[in-house]
């Protein structure tokens, strides 16, 4: 479908009450063509928050598999992004969200860079947010679409202060993620990052946490003060937006020497590596388009 012929329902369901799931998928080139990565993990997740929310999507996963390759063939896309949305008809309005048709759309489009390119070597800055993550884990778990406006007044909170994200914590005051990215700290050589009982558990950060063991380094999954983000040697965010990206900034003071650390440093070629088809040992993480 042209992209200015698509719509939805004014009175869908889900526009009204957030009912329903999505993925943020991303695809890269490679000398094979199009590959996407992590395709099949960013699906069982879908069909996962899903079934939480007592959806039942009418495709296979195989099937969306499927039309995700084939949108980017269609667009001619060497890489992008890819958006699956589940989402309930208008068939009644109402909290009652029985009897309701289940539409499933996937859009891609060219998406070279979620921030600016130079962050990626010079870091972004991060204030510590006022606003929690939910205390529901079945909210932060998942890519719920309803549950997601904390996270953007966080992201404009931190906007609207001059900086580039923010740092959001829990109902306990640990450490929690990003507006939309996990979070991860180096203290001596040892990769720290929360555990996801209130936040996200992320495909690029279980990629990360399998990279680093694959490499040799300890990684420990923690509560995490906002102490010990002051006081880390290095961090990173990760996502499928900003892969690995460096945090050189805390509320407006260096990380270390503001600098990207070492260990970021080492994981971002790694992770180069892997998305762009020259680490065979990591070829089961890509699913080519064609």
């Amino acid at each position: 479908m042209k992209w200015d012929d698509t719509s939805v329902h004014i009175l869908s369901h889900t526009l009204h009450y957030g009912t329903g799931v999505f993925e943020g998928v991303r695809a890269y080139k490679t000398p094979k063509g199009p590959a996407i990565f992590r395709l099949k993990e960013h699906t069982n997740r879908l069909f996962s928050a899903a079934d939480k929310i007592n959806i039942k999507i009418p495709f296979t996963k195989d099937e969306l598999n499927n039309i995700q390759c084939e949108i980017l063939n269609k667009n001619s896309l060497d890489e992008g992004y890819i958006r699956p949305i589940v989402y309930l008809g208008n068939e009644g309005l109402g909290l009652r969200a029985k009897d309701l048709s289940v539409n499933v759309a996937i859009a891609a489009w060219e998406w070279p860079s979620y921030m600016d390119p130079k962050a990626k070597e010079k870091g972004i800055s991060v204030i510590k947010s006022s606003h929690l993550q939910y205390e529901n884990p079945l909210h932060s778990g998942n890519k719920i679409i309803g549950t997601y406006f904390s996270n953007t007044m966080a992201l404009h909170e931190a906007i609207d202060s001059g900086a580039d994200e923010a740092i959001m914590l829990d109902k306990n005051g640990y450490i929690s993620e990003g507006s939309g990215e996990n979070i991860f700290l180096v203290k001596n050589n040892v990769i720290y990052t929360p555990t996801t009982d209130h936040c996200l558990n992320g495909i690029t950060r279980q990629s990360v946490i399998q990279m680093a063991k694959d490499l040799n380094i300890s990684v420990r999954e923690q509560n995490i003060k906002f102490d010990d983000l002051v006081q880390a040697d290095e961090a990173f965010f990760t996502g499928t937006a900003v892969e690995i990206t460096p945090i050189t900034s805390l509320d407006g003071k260096h990380i270390n020497d503001g600098k990207k650390g070492q260990v970021t440093n080492q994981l971002q070629e790694k992770f180069q590596e892997i998305i762009s088809g020259k680490n065979q040992d990591y070829d089961n993480w890509l699913t080519y388009s064609k």
